[in-house]
């Protein structure tokens, strides 16, 4: 099923992406996609794939941003992520407004590394965040969207995320991937916990 859904979307979504490909790429010159090292199924690594949305030297931009500024260090130390982050570009911030920033991500669904519906893809640096519940990440896929994109998304806790990724693992079923991707079209919408 995932197959089948990834393809029709890639080729539904076709005109889509070349537009924002050309945006991306008219908005700084740099590179359209953007592949970060992710862990996926049984600890397997993989590249997964975006659009990119960060400045070309995003690093460097992360690691002065976090140097200057106490209160972001904490907060990328907690969550990973940075309500203001300098390394987003104009473009960048629309696009994951917009949640259209992941959707080359189906190109990991065919390549099998990911699922429609699942635990957002983590980092490394991630797996001691999740602790002992880390063995439930690894039994499934990551999925392009989950439990925790319709729970909040950013507004949940690191916490919250983990024990939403546990307990969908633990108990999945189709009817409940169903009802993810159902709630997955108004989250987009309404834009909530995006940043």
């Amino acid at each position: 099923m995932d197959l089948a859904v990834a393809l029709s979307a890639a080729v539904l979504l076709l005109p889509l992406f070349i537009m924002i490909a050309l945006l991306v790429k008219l908005s700084d010159g740099g590179p359209v996609f953007y592949g970060h090292r992710r862990i996926g199924m049984n600890s397997k690594p993989f590249l997964c794939v975006k659009f990119r949305t960060m400045a070309v030297n995003s690093d460097d931009l992360l690691r002065k941003h976090l140097d200057a500024s106490p209160a972001a260090a904490l907060e990328w130390t907690q969550t990973r992520k940075l309500k203001v982050d300098p390394r987003i570009t104009a473009v960048g911030a629309v696009l994951r407004r917009m949640s259209v920033d992941e959707l080359p991500q189906v190109i990991n669904i065919v390549r099998g590394e990911m699922s429609i519906v699942g635990p957002r893809p983590i980092v490394s640096d991630e797996v001691t965040m999740y602790g002992q519940d880390a063995e439930y990440y690894f039994r499934a896929r990551p999925g392009l969207t989950g439990a925790w994109q319709v729970s909040g998304r950013n507004d949940a806790s690191y916490s919250q995320r983990v024990a939403l990724d546990r307990d969908y693992v633990q108990n999945w079923t189709l009817w409940r991937d169903i009802t993810i991707i159902a709630k997955t079209v108004p989250a987009v919408v309404w834009a909530k916990g995006t940043y």
